[in-house]
């Protein structure tokens, strides 16, 4: 049995029709786990959805009245770029629901696993690039308000710039926003993070664990954040529809490991989220997701022996 408690609802999976963003990755990657013996279904929690004055400490009112009326203009849709309805706002509150678990859980246990999450295209205003709203900055909001944390890191691995958080905490210097990304990518405007590493196209799996161990280790010393959330993409993968980066599926689990062992000796608790993932063989999607369940779940076995 694993002693990582593993976020998931079945209403992650929604249909959007015929799409990039392959919403049934959450089931599957589930029911793969459950296969291999990596969690057991006694593993599984279910969030409850956030409260709208949880997603009100980071959206603004007029957008959460818009979201609650399914009032989203043509151009606001054109710009979320999958089609709105209201079990995409069930699922997208319970995913915020469900990335505030995760932290809790992880301040509980040292390590937490949401199999779902890191939609971070989202800004206070609006949403964008696949993401309604940011479940990320709720949580960390959500648990600085209920006096749980301090500070935090986001440590966004994921292909794409982390644009939406970025701009959240521009001016909350308690949330240090990290942000390894494919420079030459989605989106054209990139609001600074506290760290923003733009990597070139093709960047392969030796120079981005380099990169990301020099700068990981250096955030942590100085910030020496009270919770980290990691947002472990499967999207810089060499095989990605929306990447350009090189990694390899080796090289990805082992920025995974990486990322688990610098929080791990920095005593940093890890909620992880899985955020993007669109290879055009979606079983390496899949493999690229349950290979990070896989590695918290042993970061936590280690953190519960020691």
């Amino acid at each position: 049995m694993a002693p990582v408690p593993i976020i998931w609802h079945p209403a992650y999976e929604v249909d959007i029709g015929p799409h990039v963003f392959p919403t049934v990755k959450y089931r599957l990657a589930r029911a793969r786990l459950l296969d291999d013996g990596t969690v057991t279904e006694s593993d599984f929690l279910h969030p409850e959805p956030a409260l709208d004055e949880d997603v009100g400490l980071v959206h603004t009112a007029e957008y959460l009245r818009k979201i609650n009326a399914g009032a989203l203009s043509f151009y606001e849709e054109l710009a979320l770029e999958v089609p709105f309805s209201p079990e995409l706002r069930e699922a997208m509150w319970l995913c915020a629901g469900g990335s505030i678990l995760t932290g809790r859980r992880a301040l509980e246990g040292g390590v937490a696993m949401h199999l779902g999450g890191g939609f971070h295209h989202a800004f206070p205003d609006h949403g964008e690039g696949f993401c309604l709203i940011n479940d990320v900055a709720i949580a960390i909001r959500v648990l600085k308000r209920d006096a749980v944390i301090q500070k935090a890191v986001v440590i966004d691995c994921d292909v794409h710039h982390g644009n939406g958080t970025a701009a959240i905490f521009a001016h909350e210097p308690e949330v240090f926003t990290f942000s390894m990304h494919q420079e030459r990518n989605y989106p054209a405007w990139k609001p600074r993070s506290d760290l923003d590493i733009g990597l070139d196209n093709g960047t392969p799996d030796a120079e981005y664990l380099s990169a990301l161990g020099h700068h990981l280790s250096r955030i942590l010393a100085q910030h020496r954040p009270d919770l980290a959330f990691y947002l472990a993409g499967a999207d810089p993968y060499e095989q990605d529809q929306l990447g350009g980066l090189g990694l390899t599926l080796g090289g990805l689990r082992r920025r995974d490991e990486l990322v688990m062992e610098l929080l791990t000796q920095a005593r940093v608790p890890a909620a992880v989220t899985l955020a993007g993932g669109y290879a055009y063989n979606q079983d390496d999607t899949l493999e690229i997701h349950c290979n990070t369940v896989r590695v918290a779940v042993a970061a936590g076995r280690r953190r519960a022996a020691t």
